[in-house]
């Protein structure tokens, strides 16, 4: 899996000062030359720090640290302090015309919460008392736009389990035993990036 992060460097311009001390030839009589200095100063690139990196915490069944609003660019972490679930970080962009909170998106029928998946930018998964990892996307929201942000883990799905279906999965969730989604419990919220 490739994992890549923005990393951005501030170049400060380089000054070379070069002395070219002319000496005159001959006799005492004639002048010597005077000194000529030459500066040449290198190019100068300026890019804006990369914002810094969210750390969001999964609990059963909430997100600690979740902000309200980001920078586009802003990378995330996920680590997962439950003892016994597993947790993700689904990232889904919203349309720009919807206006419809989490909580009212996620209490819509399955099949047209289905619909907002092909805007899935971004998954963490983190087993239990682990750091989580991004198994699809970077972690790391560029788009300005709305967020919906959510675990779909079934509840009491064996963490073992749930990530060797993952690992075989080709596309969407992976068909695991277990209860409810995370969601259902309370794990989601929104975020807004802003360009």
């Amino acid at each position: 899996m490739k994992q890549r992060r923005p990393i951005r460097h501030v170049l400060a311009a380089a000054v070379t000062v070069i002395a070219l001390p002319l000496a005159g030839c001959g006799d005492d009589d004639v002048a010597a030359a005077p000194e000529t200095t030459t500066t040449t100063a290198a190019p100068t690139t300026t890019t804006e720090a990369a914002p810094a990196p969210v750390a969001v915490k999964a609990v059963d069944y909430a997100y600690v640290g979740l902000p309200a609003t980001v920078e586009a660019g802003t990378a995330f972490t996920l680590e997962n302090t439950s003892e016994t679930e597993l947790h993700e970080l689904v990232a889904v962009r919203l349309p720009d015309d919807e206006t419809r909170s989490a909580a009212e998106l996620l209490a819509l029928p399955p099949e047209e919460v289905a619909a907002f998946f092909p805007g899935v930018t971004t998954v963490i998964i983190a087993p239990p008392g682990d750091n989580g990892f991004p198994v699809e996307g970077t972690g790391v929201l560029d788009e300005p736009g709305r967020y919906l942000i959510l675990c779909a883990i079934p509840t009491g799905a064996d963490p073992a389990e749930y990530l060797a279906a993952a690992a075989e999965s080709e596309g969407g969730p992976p068909d695991v035993p277990g209860g409810p989604p995370h969601f259902v419990q309370g794990m989601f919220g929104e975020i807004t990036v802003e360009g």
